[in-house]
């Protein structure tokens, strides 16, 4: 009986700060959304290469097609790589998705092109998507559960730095996309320099590894011994309607952050703005939520979580066909900087708080397996496709604002779920 407590003592008196436990959580995150980042911002030069056809606008959707195919697997590796989590501990499941997700990173970045070896090559950029959205599968669920779990009393501004990182992430993307589209022609864009920001991303996981594993384990409390040998049969038996909540509250965020995404391919094949202005737009996105989003993170832990994400969703459902309206009237680089800023605000007030909320609807013995299985089925519906449904509404429709209508789909979703929440008094605070 005594040893428990012992071991409670020692992981306390090891326990690391709080820029180290959240660098160790956040870095593989942050891999993960910078390489999300780059693929869709660098969609076109990468249809060109690795998914040459005759009709360009087919390799292009067969291009986003696979972004979104790869999503499709992000549910296995949360059952996966969340169970293992809540089984053998947070530590180990990170260092094998940051490890994971260096190995796609890798194969993008040495694969050959259609003209070298054919159909291989878009099978071969397949199978790295799928290796990264296996490994991603796993992340959010186990890195938020190790910040939350270190930071209890602040949990609302420690969880923020989830998605900061993932603003980070994107902002360097959009960064390395305006410098590269504005310093390289298309030909040098399409023979070599699109896999520059690759290879970047590529260089951080040896430090991501070698952080998390040299991070403890948070001093949680003990899971009950049949949670932890059957995290998965408890979560399906207990907490059903926690995943499904937590998929409604990923619905608008996540839609929201794939949609600023495909804005640089949308600035150029629907606005008929330059190959740089969509990653300018980006840029000033990335900037908006880098500086929003943990703000909105420590505000929710006075005034709660629910009080921030409402107004954030109920504002989204009301402007974004307007401001896509807008766009598509008077298309120009300053205005669609201002739309994605805009939609960058809501984003980041409604981003912040939401990784606290969804830990709190969660018992630690589930926890990195509930939210990692509500995450990324939220993602693969409301995010990874997104990109391709924006593609099919423009050309069904006909209408240039047509992806603001998945969008105000989205918000509506999450505002469901928000309100349950409320009412069923599930949110922490």
């Amino acid at each position: 009986m005594s040893a428990p407590p012992a071991r409670t003592t020692a992981r306390a008196t090891t326990t690391p700060s709080p820029g180290k436990i959240i660098t160790a959580a956040c870095v593989g995150n942050a891999l993960e959304w910078y390489d999300i980042a780059v693929y869709s911002y660098f969609a076109t030069y990468l249809s060109k290469v690795f998914f040459t056809h005759d009709d360009p606008a087919l390799a292009l959707f067969l291009t986003l097609g696979t972004f979104g195919v790869s999503f499709l697997i992000r549910p296995v590796g949360a059952l996966v790589l969340g169970s293992y989590a809540d089984r053998a501990g947070r530590k180990a499941a990170l260092t094998w998705s940051i490890g994971l997700m260096a190995l796609g990173t890798l194969l993008i970045c040495v694969m050959p092109s259609y003209a070298a070896i054919g159909v291989v090559a878009p099978v071969g950029i397949l199978l790295a998507r799928l290796i990264q959205g296996f490994a991603a599968g796993g992340e959010f669920g186990s890195a938020t559960a190790l910040m939350v779990e270190f930071m209890p009393n602040r949990r609302g501004f420690a969880a923020s730095w989830q998605f900061t990182s993932q603003a980070a992430s994107t902002l360097l993307a959009a960064l390395l996309g305006t410098v590269l589209t504005s310093t390289l022609s298309e030909d040098q864009l399409t023979s070599w320099g699109f896999r520059i920001p690759f290879l970047i991303g590529l260089l951080v996981a040896p430090v991501g590894l070698y952080i998390r594993r040299n991070v403890p384990e948070p001093p949680a409390a003990a899971p009950e011994p049949e949670a932890t040998r059957a995290p998965i049969r408890t979560l399906l038996r207990e907490h059903k309607a926690g995943v499904l909540l937590t998929i409604g509250l990923l619905a608008v965020t996540t839609c929201l952050n794939y949609l600023i995404t495909y804005i640089p391919t949308y600035a150029t094949k629907t606005l008929g703005l330059p190959d740089s202005a969509g990653f300018v737009a980006a840029l000033a996105g990335g900037l908006v939520l880098l500086a929003v989003t943990s703000v909105a993170g420590h505000f929710s832990d006075r005034v709660g979580q629910i009080a921030i994400m409402i107004p954030a969703a109920g504002a989204v459902l009301l402007l974004i066909y307007p401001m896509f309206a807008l766009l598509v009237a008077a298309p120009s680089l300053a205005l669609l900087i201002g739309v994605v800023m805009v939609m960058a605000l809501f984003k980041g007030c409604y981003y912040g708080p939401m990784g606290a909320l969804m830990a709190g609807i969660f018992p630690a013995e589930t926890r990195a397996t509930g939210m990692a299985v509500g995450y990324n089925i939220g993602v693969t519906v409301f995010g990874g496709f997104t990109p391709m449904i924006a593609a099919w509404l423009l050309d069904t429709t006909g209408q240039s604002a047509a992806p603001s209508y998945w969008v105000a789909f989205a918000a509506v979703a999450s505002l469901t779920s928000l309100f349950v929440l409320r009412r069923r008094a599930l949110h922490p605070r």
